[in-house]
């Protein structure tokens, strides 16, 4: 699998509406959590050296800094989750008495969540980002704010989704921790999202 990241846009949403398995809906998640982490980016960019804000020049620095961390990473999971997709469904694909098949897929099965949840843990901690962000940055720019907020919170139920469509093949102990902490991450983004949207509206 190619980096996502190097593919032109409409190219990618090309290869998103294709009759193929990957890029898929995983790295459609991430690559929202990308596009939140980005707008957040914008609006930290549009505050950074305001005199109303000096007070918090310090922290708009460091979440500049920190967003480009996180653009880059959903990016790079973007293309981990197709990989591991890709590979799943090849295995999946395969008679279920087939030794290979039997030999890799557990294997193979682990990765193809371990992405997607990576990409819902690293949507959590935008949105808190974003969510520390409110009455620190530009006034004008608080839709923008407010629209990063929904899209990262998107992101971790998007990711979470293909946490639950794997799960079923795990051990039972392992699929109800996984079950229960996206469960759980759901209503927190949902908390979370709604709270910077009622901050921004305020303002």
């Amino acid at each position: 699998m190619h980096d996502l990241a190097d593919e032109r846009f409409g190219k990618l949403l090309d290869s998103l509406a294709s009759k193929s398995p990957a890029p898929g809906g995983g790295a459609a998640g991430a690559m929202l959590g990308a596009t939140a982490a980005a707008l957040g980016g914008m609006v930290v960019a549009y505050s950074v050296g305001k005199k109303s804000l000096a007070e918090h020049e310090s922290r708009l620095r460091d979440a500049a800094s920190a967003l480009a961390k996180m653009q880059a990473r959903f990016l790079a999971l973007a293309t981990e989750d197709a990989a591991a997709y890709e590979e799943l469904n090849r295995l999946q694909k395969l008679e279920a008495d087939d030794q290979v098949r039997i030999t890799e897929e557990p294997a193979a099965l682990r990765r193809a969540i371990a992405a997607p949840e990576s990409a819902r843990v690293l949507a959590m901690d935008l949105l808190s980002l974003l969510e520390s962000l409110v009455g620190r940055t530009n006034l004008y720019l608080g839709s923008d704010l407010a629209i990063a907020g929904v899209a990262a919170e998107a992101a971790a139920v998007a990711a979470g989704w293909n946490v639950r469509i794997n799960a079923p093949g795990l051990p039972h102990t392992d699929r109800d921790a996984a079950l229960d902490l996206v469960n759980k991450g759901d209503r927190a983004a949902a908390e979370a999202r709604s709270r910077i949207e009622s901050a921004c509206a305020a303002d």
